[in-house]
């Protein structure tokens, strides 16, 4: 006789009075493909079936035993390892990997642990190598030492000696900086107990007044006649490089394409606006994909390459009209791609280099006739400081500039809604003047 076939939703509710009944056969989720729990002696089980894309063969992924996993915590484990799979990818590996390393517990000093684990995890990344040079170059001295052995005067005695080298405060603090993610990878790996410079930060020496100045004038936003120079500015660029273009073909290189019947005569207007529209740090346009932009649904989804090593998991941000049009616009004149660079270099094809909209930049803010210590990361600066000046709240605000910490948004904007203190002050005073008896 062929065994029923249970099909449920997995909510709390229901796997707890699964787990007081046991049923004799596994119990498959209405709405997640795979996902189901099996019931034996020890209790409950929650476990997934998927097929592998390479091979094709089915294979069953242990996600947990119910009591040390949610229902929930058990359906985003799943969710996460069908992700996976829908990569190309196979989450049994995932987790083969993660086991291997935790092989490595006796490789306990920094030295060691840098050439061995972390290395492995750091060549996976862009600039992994990069981070294990700076740690081997900024921390040679400490290669023998145990990770736990750390201390905060440790760290203390390590800025001095680099600051009475001349290392400016910045650099000290990225050297640290990637020292700690090494001690955070480390810990999370059982390797070392904890990390144990969690709590502790370099200290600040003292701004000059030459550097408040300029701080200021880095973190700001664009005035509303700013804005329109900018967008003068880059029309302007346009046609500078059309006319170019007809010079050119006019004395001997005809053969050139006409960029008078083009939106953009280049991928300088509409990555500028771009950045304009969406915040997005330079770096994530530089590698954005088609793959990423969905222009139906008005979004873009990708893994923020600044907080990467943090949050590996791509983040789904929204698109203004403004934007739709310009990406719209783009991909039709580049004869609508599906895959690839959204901004490719245009002598290789490949990603640009990180300077690569510097002398750009330079052009149009000489053209649009804004100030030469304008710099062109002012746009996102702008995009966050005019949406809190519109009134959105932080926390929307965070989240679109993909801020690791809200309190990140919070130090460099929060200060942009002065009126909204005012008017809850104001609102307060007015109530407590009304006479007694009063509606």
């Amino acid at each position: 006789m062929a065994e029923t076939v249970t099909r449920m939703k997995l909510t709390t509710k229901n796997v707890e009075q699964l787990a007081k009944a046991m049923p004799p056969g596994d119990v498959w989720d209405t709405d997640l493909a795979g996902f189901h729990v099996r019931p034996s002696k020890r209790g409950l089980t929650f476990r997934l079936y998927y097929r592998t894309k390479t091979t094709g063969k089915r294979r069953m992924m242990t996600l947990g035993a119910y009591g040390t996993l949610t229902v929930a915590q058990a359906r985003k484990n799943a969710i996460e390892a069908l992700a996976v799979v829908a990569q190309g990818g196979d989450p049994r590996a995932v987790i083969e990997e993660a086991r291997a390393e935790e092989q490595h517990r006796q490789q306990q000093t920094i030295g060691a642990y840098l050439d061995g684990p972390y290395t492995v995890a750091q060549r996976r990344k862009k600039d992994g190598n990069a981070t294990l040079r700076r740690i081997k170059h900024a921390f040679a001295e400490w290669l023998d030492t145990p990770m736990s052995a750390l201390t905060y005067a440790d760290i203390e005695r390590w800025q001095g000696e680099r600051e009475a080298k001349g290392e400016a405060y910045t650099t000290s603090k990225r050297h640290l900086g990637a020292l700690k993610t090494m001690l955070v990878h480390a810990a999370d790996r059982k390797v070392i107990p904890a990390n144990p410079l969690a709590r502790i930060n370099l200290q600040r020496p003292a701004m000059s007044e030459e550097e408040m100045l300029e701080q200021a004038s880095q973190r700001r936003y664009l005035e509303t006649e700013e804005v329109e120079a900018l967008f003068v500015g880059l029309e302007a660029y346009q046609e500078q490089k059309r006319e170019q273009r007809r010079s050119s073909r006019a004395h001997g290189k005809a053969y050139l394409p006409d960029l008078d019947g083009v939106a953009y005569v280049d991928h300088v207007m509409p990555w500028i606006k771009a950045m304009y529209y969406t915040g997005f740090r330079p770096g994530d346009l530089f590698g954005l994909r088609w793959e990423h932009v969905n222009l139906e649904f008005r979004t873009i989804r990708k893994v923020i390459e600044k907080t990467a090593h943090h949050h590996p998991e791509p983040m789904t941000f929204p698109l203004s009209s403004a934007a739709i049009d310009v990406l719209t616009t783009w991909r039709q004149q580049q004869g609508e791609p599906k895959t690839g660079l959204v901004f490719p270099s245009p002598r290789n094809g490949k990603r640009m280099s990180p300077t690569a909209m510097q002398k750009p930049w330079a052009n149009i803010r000489n053209l649009a006739g804004l100030p030469d210590d304008l710099q062109l990361y002012t746009l996102r600066h702008n995009f966050a400081s005019q949406l809190v000046m519109s009134g959105t709240d932080l926390l929307t605000v965070s989240r679109l500039l993909a801020h690791s910490d809200i309190q990140t948004t919070i130090q460099h904007y929060a200060h942009l809604r002065p009126d909204h203190a005012r008017d809850a002050v104001e609102l307060l005073a007015s109530s407590s003047m009304k006479p007694r008896g009063s509606a």
